[in-house]
Order: C-alpha cells, then structure tokens, then sequence
C-alpha cells in the first residue's frame, strides 16, 4: 500500500505492503535531520554506510552504480608488496628507454609508432609481469593477455631486455618487408606476423574486449564439456579509456556478468585522452565505466590517487574535496595536470571554503606532485593490490580503472598534451630529461640527436636475473604463443560417401547436406567431440534442431528450468556439457566465441574444429574487421554462410538478400571461400579443409580458415559423378554436364555456374538444344576465388622466370565457343577469372539492391533466371556470328523479355 506520510515521487516500494508505516517514517526523519544538521555529505556518508553494512550481513539490496572518485582499496587495507620494488623500478626503466628509442630511430623511416600510451602503463604490464601473469611453460595454457595495441613498443622493450629480442629486431620496428638475418617487428599485435610472441590481435579497437569476454567463456566451455582443465588459467585484457566507446567493446559485458566469469579482468588504462583530445572532456568517464560495469554485474576496482593523496583525504572531514573531485569535469583534470599550483589553488582549492582551507595546508610543490604525477596507475604497490582483489575475486569478472598521466616521464611536452598520441620521436635534450628522472646510467657522450642508443644492463646484471627468475616461477615467458602440433585422424568416408550417392527423389537444400554431414562427424569416436558448432539463435533456421537433444546446447548453469518442449523428441536441452554454443542475436558474440575455439590449438594446446552458421549477408558485411582478425590470429575451422544468394532466400528483402559475400571473403587471405552446386561438393570440400587444417601430419597442417556459402532451395541432389573427381571439384572447376546429341555444326557454348546457379544453366542447356540447336557445355565452379588465387600464384611464378598455365586455362582449353559465366552473385564474383580465360567472355549476376518477392521473380528482375541465360548465350553467340541477330530478338520476344 502507498505511504501516506510520503509525499515525494511515486515509487516501485508503493506496490509493496509496509508493516510500520511509522518506523519507516522515523528512519526517514532521521535521515532528514542528519543532512539539516550536519550536511548533505554526512547524510549520503550514512546511507552508504548502511547499504554496504547490509549487503555484507546478506540483505537483499541493490548496489550503487557509482561510487565517490577515490580509490576502492584505501592504502590502510593494501596487501603487503611481495617484490622487490627498487628492482621493479630499475626494469621499468629499462623498458620505457628502449621503448621511446625504438620508436624515435625508427622516425628516421617516416614510420611512425606510439610512446605516449606505454608510457602511460608500464607499471600496469609491468606489475603483471613481475607477479600475476602465467606463462605456457606450466600446463600449455598460462594466462591469456590482451595487450593494448599501442603499447606494443613496450612489450618488444621488455622482450628485449630478458633476451627473447635483440638491438637488430628492434631497429627493424615497422620493418617487415626487407629481407635480412633477423625478421621485422610488426607495428602491433598480430600473431601471423610474429607467431611466437602474439597471441591476439587488439589494434583494431573494440575487438580486443569482446574477444577477451568470449576467450574467458570458452575457457570455461574447454573445462565443463572435459576437453581441457582450464581452470588455472586468466585472461587479462588491457585496454584504453577512449576505445571502450567503440560498441564491441560493451557488447558483451552482461555476458560476462551473468556468467560470472571470474576468470577475466579488464585493465582500463584511464589517462582520460584518446588521440584527438579528451575521452569525455565535460563529463567523467571513470564514473562512467563504472556505472557501466557495476550495472553488468561486474567487479569494479578504481585505482585512481597515488599514495600522496592519502594525507589530503585525511583533512577532508566536510567532504568538500571528494564531491570537488566528482564534479570536475575529465578536460579539467588534464588541463590542472599542465599548470602550476597557483592555478591549480585558484580552480580546484578555490571552489569552496572548506577546499579554501585544506589548500592553504598544502605546498607548492605537493600540490603539484598531487596533480601532475601522484596516480595510482604509476604506484606498483597499488596496482598491485587492484591486481590481487581482481584474481581473488569470486562470482564476478573484475575491471580495474587505473587513473594515469598520458605520456608519463617523457617530459611536459609530452604529458596530458593532446597531441601526444601523434608525437612519435623525443629530442636528444627530452632523452636527457628521461634518463636523469628514470636514473639510468647512460653517459651524455651516448646522446644526441642523431641516434639515441639502446641501453641494456647485460645478460647477466641483477635486473635480467630478477626478471627471469619472477618469469620462471610464474611460467615462462609472456607473452607468448606456442603451438604444440596436434594432429588428428582423418573421419571415415562413410559420411562422405552419403553425399556422393546424391539424395535420390528427395529434394534436400545444401544447407541441410552440410548440417547432416556435420552431424554424422560429430558421432566420429576420434573427433567427435572437437566439434563446436556456434550459431546466433538460428538454429532452427538452418535445420539444426536434430542436435538438440543430442548434442545440447551449453550453459555453465545447465538447465535450471523445465522447457516448454520437454515431451517432444527434439526438445531444447541446455547442459554445461552442451557442445552447441548457442549465442543469441549476437553476429559479434558468436564469431569472438568461433575465434576463440578456432584458435585453442595454439592457445591451449587442443584442436577444436568449430563451425560457425549465420545468414550468409551477416557475415563478412556485419563483421568483416573480426574475420580480418580471426585471419590474424591464424583461426582453423568452418564458416558457413547459409540462406545464401541475392535470390534465394525468398521475402525477406534488400537487408537480408545477399550477392557480395564471397567478393567481401575473397579479400580476406586467410579464407578459401567456395560456393558448392551440390551435396557431394559440400562434402569434398568439408574432407579437404579436414585435411589441411587438422590432417594427421601436423607439421603440414595451414593456417586458413574454409567460408562456404549453402542454399535454403531444395532440390534434387545427384549423384558424383563418373569421371569427376573430388580434386577437381577442390580447384573450383570441372565439367559437370557435356552437350549430347547436339550436330557437328551447332553453334557451341560453355555455360559455367556457382552455387543455386547450376540449375539454371542446366535448364538453360535443354532449352538451347531443344529450341534453338545450340550445344552447351555445364560447368561447375564450386570455387571462383581459389582458381583466381592459383592463377595468380602462376602470373608471380612467370616474374621468377617459371612457366606455369593456370587451372582454369588448362581446364577450359579446347572448350568450343564463348565462356558465360552465370551466379547468384554479382558479376564481379564470376568475373575475378575472365582475364586467364581464353575464351570470350561474358557474366550473368545479381547486381543491385536485394528485393522481396518469389524466387522466380527475383531471378527475372536481375536476369539470371534459366530464360535470361538463353537470351545471353544466343547474343554472345551473335556477337561472333554464330548465330542471326533476329534469333536473339525473337528469343526475347519470346520469354517476355523484349
């Protein structure tokens, strides 16, 4: 009942009964007396006093979203510092030096490269490093660490400094290209350019968050489903205050929250400017993320002051100083960063009389450690303690929001400025500056400003032995990636030979074939149980609800409810064993939980073999930037682009209707797109990416990753068949279907097709025969992109001096008659092979905005359909005088098309 004595807004508590309307009354009273005598501060100070007295006793309370802008762990309640932090300090240095001279010679280039962002973090990697992340040297897994890709120049410091990299790799930094005794370093993190350090893309912002979310949970998957026991293992992901605007980066934070992934902690490195200026310059961004985070149910740890601050909080017994600090907007705080105490007294302390008073007990120079250096982030004790609470924490994923100064020890031109993102090199006088502040014994006759030098204490000085001993007994180097070859027995052909027989009278869609298949291989004893198949919530969609009961869908909770389905044979069936990994709406979601398992042969030793189905126009359109780095990362498994074509997936319209994906994968290095015809091409290709990516010679096995589009139109499925072989089928070409009956002196053509397409043609090659006497050859190219590739490897091999006649040159020469090429694509799908064909050429494609209606009428609208293909192969055939121009006319007329 509502609360007579209240007058203020309505509120959810109304609908509930209160049993002493006069005890809630005098709690109120209470309340309003406290903040009458003794101040708004005092009040709220008890109120959340009472609220965290009451979540700790076990009370049904909701938290706050945000908390004051101070530390969460007071110095008071810091654990014990368990290194040696004058050694930690003197490593540190050595890695900020090398850092900044990397960066700086390699200037020289015009090559560019970023100081001010490690220099902003190196206590965060380096406290990590020194006492928290794992190596692989234990069980094959370690921690998994997302490293800010700006940062990298730090990493290759540090990797220089235990002897993992030398001076010559560090002077080939963006140098990648020229040959030489040592291979360059890449710009950021990418794992196909140097293999044994990298584990994870991150550069392209707001991948590195999602993927570090999904990587936690496939942990998880590994360990519940008896793969792997993963549980020793964290993933670790650093990011920058401004890439947590990109919308991947919060995508999938509730997943993590109601997950509990407590395997997972995000470093947020707070320096409150991204590359233009200000993350949020007239509001607070630390109180946003926190808001964020707490809201998606995760751990928040703010690690916001130094140690200097600790005596000033002491004299805020108003609370004026914590309520100025929540109020001053983030471009404020940069600015105070860059000014003497003067302005600092007159724009902070001057805000009140209270803060009037507290400034007057501060000097000069404290006011100005407080505001330009004293920062959480750049204290090893207490990034050490946000570090411990966040690995300590259970039921919950963790981020740490460490405040720190962009551009730290690299002078005041450097500093909060918001240019320094573009600064790329120090002058020789800024290297003086640095090495006096980071006292590092490097004598003034080493710098100028020519060639800063690199600066090692030896192999063997007391910073390299500490160094190596905290990596030994925590694992081995970090990071790193290692790759334990594995390979894995070849499944039986009885599958396979399933496909070949064709569907007899059945009409069965390609989509099916392939879902079919892949169930039949996850009853294999050997590999079975490697599979993973991922799916955004269209399971059903694509046919796959056979595997419900069988193969379940995973939950870390298993199924704690009764489905509505239960009696039913394919009920849903959720298990923390499930093998389905099940995502929701979710496109991003469920290629970062594709990339993990596709990549777990590297991270944990254990092969997976993943594949991933979706509505083939939301695939490489929506999330072409997470294939880009799937490819990076060097992903193994199968992506299947199903509903596929401009016109085959009926009604649903211009979103939905896609002709561009195998022209958006074929940019793609990494991926071997093919757009099958029939059942048994879906299955020579399915055993040939076995083969390549898994086969049981592992030191053979490729770092690729196989896209195949499949069709929702059902037709007959025929047979293999004779004298085609699967190799041939596997190099994108072969003749499926010769002329017959045709006389000596018909007018010849070859009709090529991808995909749904075939049938088209095939009616197409009746039609011509048997109206209008032109003989036909039909071709199937189950893969345009791989012949285009093989031609091209031919054309590189003719620039060293070898003589080598692309696939498709050979497969068609001899081939009477002009070449037209016909898909469910756009004509630039077809057309990357036209000029190795000798042949005169021509296309048939789908160009244009997808639209609803019948497949037939679609088809009609761009042109494609069996009648268009006539009408094109006799004007081709006109065009070389093969056939009379009025036949041409008098076919259109015919088909309605004139």
């Amino acid at each position: 009942m509502p609360d007579p004595v209240r007058p203020q807004r309505p509120s959810e508590l109304d609908q509930l009964p209160d049993r002493d309307p006069q005890e809630t009354a005098e709690w109120r009273e209470s309340l309003d007396a406290v903040s009458t005598h003794a101040g708004g501060d005092r009040a709220a100070y008890l109120v959340r006093r009472t609220v965290e007295h009451a979540q700790d006793s076990g009370l049904a309370v909701p938290g706050l979203l945000e908390t004051d802008y101070v530390n969460t762990i007071p110095t008071s309640a810091e654990p014990a510092f368990p290194g040696d932090e004058a050694m930690e300090s003197r490593i540190t240095a050595w890695n900020r030096w090398n850092a900044a001279a990397m960066v700086t010679r390699g200037s020289r280039y015009g090559l560019g490269g970023h100081i001010a962002t490690f220099a902003s973090a190196a206590w965060l990697y380096e406290t990590g490093f020194q006492h928290f992340f794992k190596g692989k040297e234990g069980d094959g897994s370690g921690d998994q660490l997302y490293v800010q890709g700006h940062a990298s120049p730090g990493i290759y410091a540090r990797a220089f400094l235990d002897g993992r990299l030398t001076e010559a790799h560090l002077d080939r930094f963006r140098q990648e290209a020229a040959g030489g005794p040592v291979s360059g370093l890449p710009s950021y993190p990418h794992p196909r350019r140097l293999p044994w350090l990298w584990e994870f893309p991150t550069v392209s912002m707001g991948l590195g968050p999602i993927s570090a979310i999904y990587q936690a949970r496939f942990n998880r998957y590994l360990t519940h489903r008896g793969i792997k026991d993963t549980s020793s293992s964290h993933v670790w992901a650093f990011l920058g205050d401004g890439e947590m605007d990109e919308p991947e980066s919060t995508a999938a934070l509730a997943l993590a929250g109601r997950e509990q992934l407590d395997n997972l902690t995000f470093v947020i490195n707070c320096n409150l400017q991204r590359l233009d200026g200000p993350v949020r310059a007239n509001f607070k961004i630390v109180q946003e993320l926190e808001a964020q985070f707490r809201a998606a149910g995760w751990n928040v740890v703010k690690s916001l002051w130094g140690s200097a601050w600790d005596e000033v909080f002491a004299l805020d017994t108003t609370g004026a100083l914590t309520r100025r600090l929540r109020e001053v907007p983030d471009a404020q705080f940069q600015t105070y960063a860059t000014r003497d105490a003067a302005y600092i007294r007159e724009h902070f302390f001057g805000a009140s009389p209270a803060l009037t008073e507290i400034g007057k007990l501060l000097t000069d120079d404290k006011i100005t450690e407080l505001f330009k250096t004293s920062r959480a982030g750049h204290e090893p004790r207490k990034v050490y303690a946000a570090y411990k609470a966040a690995v300590e924490h259970k039921g919950a994923p963790t981020v740490i929001l460490a405040q720190t100064v962009k551009g730290w020890t690299l002078g005041p031109g450097f500093e909060s400025r918001n240019a320094n993102h573009q600064m790329k090199k120090l002058t020789g006088k800024e290297f003086r500056a640095m090495r006096d502040l980071l006292e590092l014994p490097i004598p003034d006759s080493e710098l100028d400003d020519e060639l800063v030098p690199y600066a090692h204490p030896g192999a063997d000085s007391p910073e390299v032995r500490y160094l190596q001993e905290r990596r030994a007994e925590l694992g081995g180097p970090a990071p790193a990636r290692k790759v334990h070859p594995v390979g894995l027995p070849a499944p039986a052909e009885k599958p396979f030979d399933a496909l070949k027989k064709g569907s007899g009278s059945q009409e069965i869609a390609t989509t099916m074939a392939f879902v079919r298949l892949v169930k039949d291989l996850m009853r294999e004893k050997e590999t079975g149980r490697r599979w993973v198949p991922v799916v955004p919530d269209e399971a059903r969609t694509f046919g796959m609800e056979s595997l419900f009961p069988s193969a379940g869908m995973y939950s870390p909770l298993g199924q704690t409810y009764d489905p509505v389905d239960r009696d039913q044979l394919l009920y849903y069936k959720e298990s923390q064993d499930g093998q389905i990994l099940n995502e929701g709406i979710t496109e991003a979601g469920s290629l970062a939980d594709f990339t993990a398992a596709a990549t777990s042969y590297a991270t944990h030793g254990e092969p997976m073999i993943p594949f991933y189905i979706f509505y083939s126009m939301f695939g490489f359109q929506r999330t072409g930037d997470q294939f880009w780095a799937l490819a990076d990362q060097l992903g193994r498994g199968f992506v299947i682009g199903a509903t596929a074509g401009r016109t085959t997936m009926t009604g649903e319209g211009l979103q939905h209707a896609d002709g561009h994906s195998p022209l958006l994968a074929s940019t793609n290095p990494a991926v071997v797109a093919y757009d099958p015809a029939f059942a048994y091409e879906v299955g020579a290709i399915v055993k040939d990416g076995l083969r390549r990516m898994y086969g049981p010679d592992a030191d053979q096995q490729e770092d690729i990753f196989y896209y195949l589009t499949v069709y929702n139109e059902p037709k007959v499925q025929p047979a293999l068949p004779e004298g085609v072989d699967e190799e041939s089928i596997v190099k994108g070409l072969y003749r499926f279907r010769a002329a017959e009956g045709a006389a000596a002196d018909a007018p010849r053509i070859q009709l090529l097709a991808s995909g749904t397409a075939i049938h088209w043609i095939l009616e197409a090659q009746q039609i011509l025969a048997e109206r209008w006497g032109v003989a036909a050859d039909v071709w199937s190219a189950p893969s345009w992109t791989e012949l285009r590739r093989e031609a091209m490897e031919c054309d590189a091999a003719a620039l060293r001096g070898e003589q080598r006649v692309p696939y498709v040159t050979r497969a068609l020469e001899g081939a009477p008659g002009p070449v037209l090429a016909v898909s469910d694509w756009m004509r630039a799908v077809p057309d990357q092979i036209s000029q190795w064909v000798e042949q005169d050429w021509s296309s048939l494609g789908t160009d244009g905005f997808g639209l609803s209606d019948t497949r037939e009428a679609a088809r009609r609208h761009f042109g494609v359909d069996a009648q268009c293909v006539v009408v094109s192969a006799l004007a081709q055939l006109a065009r070389r005088g093969e056939v009379k121009q009025e036949t041409v006319r008098q076919a259109a007329e015919e088909y309605g098309l004139a």
